[in-house]
């Protein structure tokens, strides 16, 4: 099953990306139900390692996480890919990416050596810019690169399961972990 470790927005927020989405003429849009924020992207694993990964993330302990979006980029290199609203820097969110990233590994699942770049993906685009196109991203980026979300608590993690259809990703939500302890 093709999975991801990630975090949900709370729909305060969630409705904020909403409107943001409205304004910008730019992409593919993302749906609201598929806008998080990633954590560890997992890959088509078997269901033995999903199952040890799972009894691993129910032990895991770690503190609740208070998170903000601010500002907007482009990923992607010379060719965007995607545009994305970019989570706060945060020393919190960065150790509980560490954290679950060697529990993944422990759990017997092969990660991608990655650089962690926490965002939300707001659209996407074709691998081919269409003429002008360029040009509407650079104004979007002008134009609500200030974007600003208000502090938000995240109370748990999400593993998702992932299925691609020609439309788009469709993502289902298989487990929740609770954040609020200590790590043990």
């Amino acid at each position: 099953m093709r999975c991801f470790l990630g975090l949900c927005l709370p729909d305060p927020i969630l409705d904020q990306l909403d409107r943001l989405q409205d304004e910008i003429p730019v992409g593919r849009r993302v749906p609201s139900e598929n806008l998080h924020i990633t954590l560890s992207f997992l890959d088509d694993q078997p269901d033995e390692l999903l199952e040890a990964l799972h009894q691993a993330l129910c032990q895991f302990r770690a503190p609740q996480l208070r998170l903000e979006l601010r500002g907007l980029r482009v990923m992607g290199g010379k060719s965007p890919r995607v545009l994305c609203a970019e989570v706060t820097p945060d020393a919190s969110l960065s150790q509980l990416q560490s954290c679950l990233r060697s529990l993944v590994q422990v759990s017997g699942i092969a990660l991608p050596r990655a650089r962690f770049r926490p965002h939300v993906t707001l659209a996407r685009f074709a691998p081919r810019l269409q003429p002008g196109q360029q040009q509407r991203i650079e104004k979007a980026l002008l134009q609500y690169g200030g974007f600003t979300s208000p502090v938000f608590a995240v109370p748990e993690i999400t593993l998702f399961g992932s299925t691609l259809l020609p439309d788009g990703a469709r993502y289902e939500v298989l487990a929740q972990y609770p954040l609020g302890a200590e790590p043990s």
